[in-house]
């Protein structure tokens, strides 16, 4: 495997959480490690409660900017689009998000969950004991099974074990057989309405806690009837766009699929 696959999440400076993001620069980055396609998928979030400082997307400031960067870098394929948060718990924002401008590409992800009767960010798992964590990951698939059962549309789950970078990994050894019924079942479902996987690199982190999913989840996936997955390193800044890609696109290989003669397209089996 040669070419990269293209980078469908990434982040810019139109990402509230995203203080070191630059599209222009992320572009030129993104020419410079031989990328052919980006898809600048932005932060929608709506748990404001949980996050003080989170902010809406400004849609129409941002397709703005995607229209100077196509200008600017002819060479790439610049693709517009949104990662929405929880989507399912907030269809009326959505709505309004969507409608505001054309964006060709929608990623559904939870990050947020409710957690003995408050909703909390996966984020904070770090704040709990390790006895506590496995019930707070059941908590979380829970909340994204009922992502990918609703009605919202999106082209691919965004980091199906998001809360695999917050698991107390020195303390307690993450094994995902603990959860395998679960994730099978997120998965099935998500097979069944056609979506995509994605594999999330977490901008290079090591494996064990950035790589979201990871081969044996690949696996199942490809059990389970899934036929397409994404690559998404969740740059937040210029630097780390694609990173990590190498070792996941070997993964993705290994498991079965195939790379596409679109660059944002899916690898498909």
């Amino acid at each position: 495997m040669c070419e990269l696959p293209g980078d469908l999440h990434v982040h810019t400076q139109f990402s509230w959480d995203a203080a070191r993001g630059d599209m222009e620069a992320t572009c030129r980055q993104a020419v410079k490690v031989g990328l052919r396609a980006v898809a600048f998928t932005e932060h929608a979030d709506f748990a404001f409660s949980v996050h003080a400082d989170m902010r809406p997307l400004d849609v129409q400031a941002y397709l703005v900017e995607i229209k100077r960067c196509r200008s600017l870098f002819p060479e790439l394929r610049i693709v517009s689009g949104v990662e929405l948060g929880e989507p399912h718990r907030h269809a009326e924002e959505v709505a309004e998000v969507l409608g505001a401008g054309p964006l060709d590409r929608v990623l559904g992800s939870v990050h947020c969950f409710s957690w003995r009767g408050r909703e909390i960010d996966a984020s904070q798992m770090k704040q709990l004991t390790t006895a506590e964590a496995p019930a707070a990951v059941r908590a979380y698939l829970a909340e994204t099974l009922a992502l990918v059962t609703s009605s919202q549309t999106f082209a691919a789950l965004a980091h199906l074990d998001y809360y695999k970078r917050y698991w107390p990994h020195h303390e307690l050894t993450y094994a995902e057989g603990e959860f395998e019924a679960e994730l099978r079942e997120v998965l099935r479902e998500l097979g069944r309405r056609g979506a995509a996987l994605e594999v999330n690199t977490t901008r290079g982190a090591p494996a064990e806690r950035g790589l979201c999913p990871g081969a044996r989840v690949l696996g199942w996936w490809a059990e389970e009837g899934g036929r397409a997955i994404s690559f998404g390193s969740d740059s937040h800044e210029p630097a780390f766009i694609a990173a990590g890609f190498r070792e996941a696109a070997q993964l993705a290989e290994a498991a079965g699929f195939r790379a596409n003669d679109d660059p944002a397209g899916h690898w498909l089996r």
